[in-house]
């Protein structure tokens, strides 16, 4: 069993997911936090990243009801702004943001180019699927999995299981799999990267809490914001997120 504190000199040494290296309690990031609920936005199709633009299935048209954009400012950069909109009469309209959260310890991966353990966030437009959480169901819409100590996610592109959740009881999860059980993890929204599981193109990829370090290639965001995008998706409204390189996704509104 992995305690659920100081684990990033343990996760480094055994390869482990930088998302799980939890050790402190969570820092305070910069926050551009500028936001009115529903406050009248552009249209952000036009103006969304070319980067995640042009990735396999990244065509925010596709958005349902609800798009969260996640913009670096470089492929270097591990900070991005996270900005939250809803459809409303056919229009955007921004909800949340622009907060700034952590992105992979090595940047955004430009499209399609995501490798297992490079450390990046993978560009792109991806839906949601289930949430999870060490601590009780905040009150989501999505089908909720509570944590447990035998709870990992196997990254072993040799695994038969590779990029899925695995009762470790029952299950071989492979080499060195990523511990759920860590205060990252406390709240979190699985990101619907690499459905397929092909072997090799990278695993374990998150919406969950910030513990005040870049990742390992999940977004992270403060708890308090995590939970007001966890709270408000919904899966009636087929929401997307839509993660690449460029300059912000709207400006101003």
């Amino acid at each position: 069993m992995l305690i659920r504190a100081g684990m990033a000199g343990l996760a480094a040494a055994l390869g482990i997911c930088a998302c799980t290296a939890a050790g402190a309690a969570n820092a305070a990031v910069a926050q551009g936090r500028t936001t009115s609920a529903s406050r009248a936005a552009p249209d952000p199709s036009a103006a969304i990243f070319s980067a995640a633009r042009s990735a396999a299935g990244a065509d925010v048209s596709a958005a349902g009801g609800q798009l969260v954009t996640v913009t670096a400012a470089s492929y270097g950069a591990t900070q991005a702004e996270l900005t939250a909109y809803q459809q409303v009469g056919g229009q955007w309209r921004r909800v949340f943001g622009p907060w700034i959260g952590w992105i992979g310890r090595n940047g955004m991966a430009p499209p399609g180019a995501k490798r297992e353990g490079d450390g990046r966030t993978p560009s792109g437009t991806f839906g949601f699927g289930f949430f999870f959480g060490v601590d009780p169901d905040p009150g989501v819409h999505f089908p909720y999995r509570g944590v447990h100590t035998f709870d990992v996610w196997d990254d072993d592109p040799s695994s038969p299981l590779y990029n899925e959740w695995v009762d470790d009881r029952y299950a071989d999860p492979g080499a060195y799999p990523e511990p759920m059980d860590v205060s990252a993890y406390d709240y979190g929204a699985v990101i619907g990267y690499n459905t397929a599981r092909t072997p090799g193109l990278g695993s374990a990829i998150f919406l969950h809490v910030n513990v005040g370090v870049p990742t390992a290639g999940c977004v992270s965001l403060p708890t308090g914001e995590l939970l007001e995008i966890l709270r408000w998706l919904n899966p009636a409204a087929s929401p997307r997120i839509a993660m690449g390189v460029g300059p912000p996704a709207v400006a101003g509104g």
